[in-house]
């Protein structure tokens, strides 16, 4: 029985990087970075055999990212369908190396998109996230489960709790705060997401953050 299936990565770039880029993109926000490791277990105990996510991967370029709808969400839905108003930010190519799975990421001026791209520009730390629908077969007594051959990848999608260790996007020596509190780094988040809201949809007026 094929069930959906998500996996983090931690994301981050600097939000100099993020001015960079809109500067030689024409405003855009683009970024380069890994989008999933195939071979390794992660937190979840799950491991994708890098013969079934390069299938994967080679189909989403063929079709996806060729059509240029390779779109993922704010934040994950419990659906195996991108929901469009809720897309911000599209995948322009995919490559690989070693057994990482790399990946541009566009991030778009939509209402999502301007979220996102306001929580990158105040370094706040998110994940870059794959939804797929498939089967697992436990390997060993460990919990280690291997992702079976049926799996389909829907797309990469950005949340807001990345716990699968693995690669960070770049750049990959950017520093955390560990003495930040979760609440705190919660706290901020919401400040963010309330405030991009009002300015978007409700035409309000809120008192600017103290940065």
């Amino acid at each position: 029985m094929k069930n959906i299936l998500i996996d983090t990565i931690p994301f981050q770039i600097s939000p100099k990087l993020i001015r960079e880029s809109e500067e030689k993109n024409n405003g855009r926000v683009i970024v380069n970075g890994i989008l999933q490791r195939a071979g390794a277990k992660n937190q979840n105990g799950r491991v994708y055999p890098k013969p079934i996510l390069m299938r994967e991967a080679n189909r989403y370029a063929k079709t996806e990212i060729k059509e240029r709808r390779a779109l993922g969400e704010l934040d994950h839905p419990d659906s195996s369908v991108v929901n469009l108003q809720n897309a911000s930010h599209n995948i322009n190519k995919i490559w690989w190396k070693g057994d990482d799975l790399m990946g541009e990421v566009e991030v778009l001026g939509t209402p999502s998109g301007n979220i996102l791209k306001e929580l990158l520009k105040a370094n706040i730390k998110l994940g870059i996230s794959s939804r797929g629908m498939g089967s697992v077969k436990q390997m060993n007594e460990d919990g280690t489960v291997e992702v079976q051959s049926d799996f389909e990848l829907v797309c990469w999608d950005f949340v807001s709790n990345p716990s699968t260790h693995g690669a960070f996007m770049a750049p990959v020596n950017e520093s955390i705060d560990r003495n930040k509190t979760k609440q705190n780094k919660y706290d901020k988040v919401n400040d963010i997401i309330n405030e991009m809201l009002c300015e978007l949809t409700c035409k309000c007026s809120l008192p600017r953050r103290r940065k």
